[in-house]
């Protein structure tokens, strides 16, 4: 929790006693999209009051609050918080769902042994949280390191546009009143599915593939329409895409790693050149003059060369997170059933 950013409030003496939190308390969300989920204040400002939409928690001295919030993590919290919302027209948790709650209740330091088992499971998920952020934002750091910043551009590379560096295609959509247009063997890519680990959502024929537009693996995808303008990917294999992507084929002059990873410094670019009406739109007469940095060739593939090292790495966390992930909640299950 970040404090620094959390929001003050007027209250007077009567609604702070009602209302203050302290360390060991937990708070639920009420209703929404988050109903039923909880956090453990750790610390806190002195002064602090939790919102009309949380509810408080606070734990007799026999119980151990970190033992107690580990539960409402697990399969069975949750089995209960449905069962006791089912049939309600909006569905919510209040004083009483909680207070009807079965929690499973060791000797107080039993409950100390498994929250701190629980505990260390957990800064190991945490940690490889962290590290998978800074590999994230490695490759802007490596593009950095090798060729500076393009906005200040203090290497002096030579700028071309994108019309003159690749071939620049907007995308296209088969009409869905046409059969056998849709579930084929091409990936059809939308804006969803830029900046996603997952594999692309819907897929086009052979058929469907000539009603749209298609680029060969490596392209850059960007969206170029709508909320989400700005957002890249990388066509993995040759695909199809919708109207509201522009692709740039890169010629030989730029390495298909490179050439994404240098537009992606215009992410602001192209919002701000789309701004310009009630809905965000860069059209490709636009697009194609953006220009970015060219360095040689072959700083560009050893720029590559580095990327893909780095992409392993965030690929092998990123799995060691899922296996994390699968261990904590078996863990969990152990705990609570007296199996730890």
């Amino acid at each position: 929790m970040n404090w620094e950013t959390v929001p003050w409030c007027e209250c007077d003496s009567r609604s702070l006693a009602e209302s203050q939190l302290k360390p060991g308390d937990i708070v639920f969300a009420r209703t929404g999209a988050t109903t039923g989920k909880s956090y453990l204040i750790k610390d806190c400002p002195p002064e602090t009051v939790f919102a009309s939409y949380l509810i408080r928690v606070r734990v007799r001295e026999n119980v151990e609050p970190r033992y107690v919030s580990h539960f409402f993590q697990t399969t069975d919290y949750w089995s209960q918080i449905t069962r006791g919302s089912r049939g309600a027209a909006q569905p919510g948790v209040n004083a009483t769902t909680l207070k009807t709650l079965e929690i499973p209740v060791p000797p107080l330091p039993e409950q100390r042994r498994i929250a701190a088992i629980l505990d260390q499971a957990d800064v190991l998920r945490v940690m490889r949280r962290v590290a998978l952020v800074d590999l994230d934002s490695l490759t802007q750091s490596i593009f950095i390191e090798m060729f500076g910043d393009p906005a200040t551009n203090p290497k002096s590379w030579p700028y071309k546009s994108l019309i003159g560096l690749g071939n620049v295609v907007t995308g296209g959509t088969p009409p869905s009143s046409k059969p056998g247009m849709f579930e084929g063997p091409i990936p059809f890519v939308t804006p969803g599915d830029l900046e996603s680990d997952e594999s692309v959502k819907r897929s086009l024929t052979t058929e469907g593939a000539k009603e749209s537009r298609t680029v060969r693996a490596g392209s850059t995808l960007v969206c170029c329409i709508g909320a989400t303008i700005g957002k890249m990917g990388i066509a993995r294999v040759q695909s199809a895409f919708n109207q509201q992507l522009n692709a740039v084929e890169w010629t030989g002059e730029i390495d298909d790693i490179y050439g994404y990873a240098a537009l992606r410094f215009f992410k602001p670019t192209i919002r701000a050149w789309g701004a310009s009406t009630t809905l965000p739109i860069l059209k490709k007469s636009s697009f194609e003059k953006i220009e970015i940095p060219v360095p040689p060739v072959s700083l560009q593939r050893e720029f590559a060369e580095k990327v893909k090292a780095a992409e392993k790495l965030r690929v092998a966390h990123k799995s060691s997170l899922a296996e994390l992930d699968d261990l904590f909640v078996s863990l969990q299950n152990l705990a609570f059933k007296g199996g730890l």
